[in-house]
Order: C-alpha cells, then structure tokens, then sequence
C-alpha cells in the first residue's frame, strides 16, 4: 500500500498540465533525434540541458523531459532502421535486420506497429519492474565485477553463433572480425597505437556511426545498384497496422524481450546493445520453427524493441539508486541532476521522493504518449517508401554522407565509411553475419577492460574469471549456447535417418 501512495503522488505530479506538456516534448524530440542516424539522445539532452538551467525549471519538470527523449529515441531510431536499413545505434541493429526484410516484403507499416506496440510493452513493464524491485535490484548489479562482465561479454557473443545459419564457423569469424576491429586505436593502458598504420585519426578508434552506417546503408544502396531494375520494395506498401493474429503471435516475445532487456539494462555498461542481441537470439532458439528469422518475421522486431526500451528503463536504476552511469545518456543526466543539486545514490529515494516518484508516474504517461504520438503516424512514415528509388537512394547516401561527417567534421571518416561499406557488401555477399560483426565492434572494449582489470586484480590468475557463482553461472549458459544447438540438431539428424530405417 505504501508504494501505491507513493505512485498517486508521483501521478499527482506528472499529470500537471506543465510536466505533461514536459513528458511530450521529450517524446517528440526523443523520435525527431532517433530517426537522425549519428546524433542519439545524448546531443538532443545535452542540447537542452542549458535551457533547462536558463528557464528554471524544477527538477522534476527537467528529468521528466530528459528521461522522455531517452526512451523515445529507441523507437525513433527503429523508424529509419526499418525502412532504410540505418540504424544509428548499435541497439537497433537487430531492428534494421528483421524490421528491413519485412519493408522488402511489403510489409514496413506492421513493423513500424509492431516498434511502437513493442516498445509500450517493453516500457510498461519495465516501469512496473523499476517501481517495485529498484532498491533490490541496484544491490544485485552492484555484485557484478569484471569477471562477471567478462562471462557475460562472452556469452553475448556465443548467443549470436545462430545468426550465421547453418555456419557456426562463419559467425564465428564474423566476432572475431569485430573484436578486431575494436582494438584499432590506443591501448586502453599504456596508450600505445595499435593497428593504425600511422593514421592520427584513428587513434580514438573506430567511430560506431561510421562503421555501422557504412555496414548497413552503404552496403544496401551497392546491393539496390545491384538489382538497380527492380522497384517493386518502394513502391509496394500493404496494410499499415498489425492483425489481432500477429499481436497474439508475438506477445510472449514482448514478454520475454521486455524481462531480458530490463535486467541486462539494470547491469552498468551493458545496455540495449546487448539486450536486443539475446532478446532476438533468444526468440530465435525458442519459437523459430521454420527458420523465418532474419527473412521478415514480426516477432524478430518486437524482441529487440521490448528490449531496447526496457533497457532505458533498467539503466534508470544504477543511476538513481548507486548514481553509476550505465550509457553516455545516463551518464549526461547524472551530470544534469548534480547541477540541480540532486545526488543520486542509495538515499536518492527517500531523500528526493518527489523527483524518483514523479520520474515513475511520468514513465507511465510517456509511454502512452509515445504510443499515442507515433502509432498514427506510421501511415505516414511508411509514404517515404513511395518516393522512387532513384532519388530515395541518392538522399539516402546525403543523409548518411552528413551524419558521419557531423560525428567529427572528417572528410576522412567520409572515406572510412565508403570502405566499410564496401566491406560490408562483400561479407553480406559471402553470407557472414553482418551483426556479429557490429556486437564485436561495439562490446570489444568492454571485454578488453573487464579482462584486464580482472588480471590486475588476480595477479595474473585466470581462475578468477570463473571465481564467483554468477561468472560460472554465464560460463555455462555461454556453453550451452554455442553447442546444445548442435547436439540437438546431430540427434534430430540421427532421428530422422533411424525412422526412414525403419519405414
């Protein structure tokens, strides 16, 4: 009953006409800015963090707006994930996978529903997570040392030995390309150049937009100049909104993306990146019978959205209750409530109960309002399709062009971007998973550190990695993973061949 109270309270605050009005701006600037391939929310908060100084405005008002272009960004980015093949975030890239095979099928406007249902759900129930389990929860991330994310690197890793197919080893080769690539730059300890063949641009690294849009988008338009005749994918649009069939199809995925996506949320560092990876890989080994993941099926979408906005959500909890980060965003608004006077930490709760329970009450309203906001409007953004391929690519290649210019006003990060999209094309040619790639890439430095922290640690002691039930417990379901597919597909193999023996 006390948490009820606290919740009318919090509704009491976030249903002012003024926090509402908040709440939607945040949402509709949160969409504006995912669309924006390379921008995120974090220049659209970091933008308007001055602005909330400037006019004043109460804590509450600006954390409310802050947390509602966090979560409304996720859905924003599926829009140009789903219909262009960019994704700007690593998060979306399972979206852009499933969501752009359903587009070139016709069927861009039930994955645009399916985004927007997804993330409610994944939103919802995750909010219901936050408000009940918060304190427990931050006790529990607070356990996980570099061992335990070292094991847990490593079982996202395995997770996606499914997505190269029946080639086990190509998905294989497809990670360790990733991790390469992620040690391009400084060593992250004694700042030695490593990989950049002198090159003064490289030593931050591989930027994420300029590899990810040079991956997907580039890689698309060379495969439409391919096939430059056929114009059926944007001009065929369909119907625009999910069947009752397919809502029901997938409402166990959303369930399941929803839980996985809140709780690797909840881990500092981990994210939606890794939320949506197992949340999709997961639904794949579950409920892919026919082998239509990765081809244009819905519930490939809703996984990775349940998660994506589930993880916001999640990452809320490190911050609020231990003030630890987990993502740039959080990070940025962690900065935010420090110069409002705002501490978070384990007595953020009872010491600043208006902000945490006004923050929960206004989650709620967000969600309906992004739902509210987008869901009518996926008519609309499905027109985009009708435009002719041979201006729609040419803007295509503008926008990407302009993005990655933008990240960090290099000409040469222009031509890093066409290699990788060259790259890209002949790995999708000779069927390597584009994905595993992208997971390697983005997850590489942080499996580099955790391994090394946990060797300065250990003194060198390997067993470390396995020293805690948590690490062993990854361990294991990193194992399985990998191999009970085989084994389960060796028998079924072995089945078969014994019923035609004896027919």
């Amino acid at each position: 009953m006390e948490i009820l109270n606290f919740l009318f309270e919090g509704f009491a605050i976030a249903l002012t006409p003024f926090n509402i009005a908040m709440a939607l701006a945040g949402c509709f600037i949160g969409t504006a800015v995912g669309m924006l391939p390379g921008i995120g929310p974090v220049n659209g908060i970091v933008v308007l963090i001055p602005l909330t100084f400037a006019l004043g405005l109460p804590p509450e008002s600006s954390i409310i707006m802050f947390a509602g272009i966090y979560y409304g960004s996720q859905y924003g980015n599926s829009i140009s994930a789903i219909l262009l093949n960019v994704p700007g975030t690593s998060a979306a890239v399972m979206t852009a996978m499933e969501g752009n095979a359903m587009t070139k099928k016709g069927r861009a406007g039930p994955a645009l529903a399916m985004s927007a249902i997804a993330s409610f759900f994944g939103g919802t129930v995750s909010i219901v997570a936050l408000m009940l389990f918060a304190p427990a929860l931050s006790k529990w991330a607070i356990r996980f040392g570099p061992a335990e994310y070292f094991a847990l690197m490593v079982f996202a890793f395995s997770t996606l030995s499914s997505l190269s197919g029946k080639n086990l080893i190509k998905g294989l080769l497809a990670t360790m390309m990733g991790l390469m690539l992620a040690t391009v730059g400084l060593d992250p300890v004694s700042a030695v150049d490593r990989y950049t063949f002198g090159q003064l641009k490289l030593l931050d690294g591989l930027d994420f937009v300029v590899v990810v849009i040079g991956f997907f988008a580039i890689n698309e338009i060379l495969r439409y100049a391919e096939n430059i005749h056929d114009q059926e994918v944007f001009t065929k649009l369909g119907r625009v909104m999910i069947t009752a069939k397919e809502f029901a199809m997938s409402f166990w995925t959303m369930v399941r993306g929803a839980a996985i996506g809140f709780f690797v949320g909840v881990l500092p560092g981990a994210g939606g990146t890794i939320a949506s990876f197992v949340a999709w890989t997961t639904e794949q080994r579950l409920v892919d019978r026919q082998g239509t993941f990765g081809t244009g099926d819905i519930r490939g979408v809703a996984a990775p959205e349940a998660a994506n906005n589930a993880s916001a959500n999640g990452a809320m909890i490190p911050l609020l209750t231990l003030g630890v980060p987990g993502s740039e965003t959080t990070a940025v608004m962690l900065g935010a409530l420090l110069g409002m006077n705002i501490t978070p930490g384990p007595l953020f709760i009872a010491n600043n109960p208006t902000v945490f329970w006004g923050l929960i009450a206004s989650m709620y309203v967000g969600n309906v309002l992004l739902l509210i906001l987008n869901l009518p409007l996926v008519g609309i953004f499905v027109r985009i399709l009708k435009v002719p391929g041979w201006f729609l690519m040419p803007a295509v290649v503008a926008v990407s062009f302009v993005a990655v210019y933008s990240v960090n006003n290099s000409p040469f990060d222009i031509l890093l971007m066409a290699a990788f999209g060259i790259m890209g094309y002949l790995l999708y040619k000779t069927e390597f998973p584009l994905a595993s790639v992208i997971l390697g890439l983005v997850l590489g430095p942080l499996m580099e550190n955790n391994l090394r922290r946990a060797m300065s640690l250990s003194d060198g002691d390997w067993t470390y990695l396995f020293s805690s039930p948590i690490a062993i417990g990854l361990w294991i379901a990193a194992i399985a993973s990998l191999f009970l597919p085989l084994i389960i597909k060796r028998f079924g193999a072995a089945s078969e061949i014994s019923k035609e023996e004896v027919n």
